[in-house]
């Protein structure tokens, strides 16, 4: 019987494999290229600064696809009929964009 403070020795294998998967994932994000200047829509104050690193600018989305998330699901609350679908819809659509991004996001930190 084992201990339960026994703790899985891992195999050299594994380990071998954990440290692939760790270089290929950061050649990933060395491949990556840092953002250009870039306008958010027209005749707009606000630009997306040059030299953000992908990861640094995948984060700053994840959050911002959050907030989205919160906002549309307190819209939803006062919303009836067509339109609490639609926001479902809208709810449902950040949602599976912000896990595209957490899953690039926690793929390259493992």
């Amino acid at each position: 019987m084992k201990s339960p403070n026994s703790v899985p020795l891992v195999s050299h294998a594994r380990r071998l494999c954990d440290f692939k998967h760790d270089e290929a994932n950061r050649s990933v994000l060395k491949a990556l290229k840092e953002t250009a200047s870039s306008t958010i829509g027209n005749n707009s104050l606000f630009t997306v600064r040059p030299g953000i690193s992908a990861e640094e600018a995948l984060l700053h989305v994840s959050m911002l696809l959050k907030s989205a998330e919160e906002v549309s699901d307190e819209i939803t609350e006062h919303a009836s009929g067509i339109e609490r679908g639609l926001i479902w819809s809208l709810v449902h659509s950040v949602e599976m964009a912000r896990g595209v991004v957490d899953a690039l996001l926690d793929g390259n930190r493992l």
